[in-house]
């Protein structure tokens, strides 16, 4: 299975998730620059944490027009499985691939720590290979990852299971501990923990690797 890794101005965790998908995993990967017009013959596609463009106006609100998203909405327009990991996850509801918005940790600082996220669902490509409700130790980097969307949306994520991980403790301040979301569809994920930042040992933590594994069982099944 090969993945693909946007690269924007400001992107700092591409490599982290290159990484942790060719090394860890064993699958092939590569960098997809942001002013691409195609992803290739990739089989899945990752937009990594970072500071693209410098989060100038807003997280996201300057990426979601480089050209390389207009491949990344056909692409999951057919199907294609999409991962947004935090500045990614930003990115994503910028766009419009996934509902409510992130906003400023409710204290208002910075917080780069391992924290407890639970799975909720084991419906959807990035999260099969795991267990509903067990613990995951996932590390987290962001300043505006808190979680906000209005009742209704908020209501039909939790009825449609799209919550796809919850924050065991609040880390953040977001609306009913939300860690990750998925589209309608259940092929995009946004989630502001790092998995590839607990996906090797040396780490402290492999507990991300779950996401990239049910990636993978995921593609196979589908060819």
């Amino acid at each position: 299975m090969k993945f693909g890794v946007v690269v924007f101005p400001g992107s700092n965790c591409d490599h982290d998730a290159w990484y942790a998908v060719a090394h860890n995993l064993g699958h092939p990967a590569e960098f997809i620059w942001h002013q691409a017009a195609s992803l290739g013959d990739v089989d899945a596609v990752i937009l990594p944490g970072g500071f693209s463009y410098g989060d100038y106006l807003r997280c996201g609100a300057i990426a979601k027009f480089s050209p390389v998203m207009a491949a990344v909405r056909r692409f999951a327009a057919e199907g294609g499985l999409v991962l947004g990991i935090c500045n990614g996850f930003q990115i994503l509801v910028e766009c419009g691939l996934l509902p409510g918005a992130l906003v400023r940790n409710r204290g208002l600082k910075f917080i780069c720590r391992q924290v407890r996220v639970r799975l909720e669902t084991t419906d959807s490509p990035f999260t099969n290979a795991g267990v509903r409700g067990e613990i995951l130790r996932i590390p987290v980097a962001h300043g505006e990852g808190c979680y906000v969307a209005d009742e209704r949306t908020l209501d039909e994520l939790e009825a449609e299971d799209r919550v796809a991980f919850r924050y065991v403790e609040d880390v953040n301040g977001s609306l009913r501990s939300i860690a990750g979301i998925l589209n309608r569809g259940r092929n995009i994920l946004g989630m502001m923990p790092h998995p590839e930042r607990a996906a090797d040992p040396l780490m402290g933590s492999t507990d991300g690797l779950v996401v990239f594994r049910s990636m993978v069982a995921a593609l196979a099944e589908k060819r």
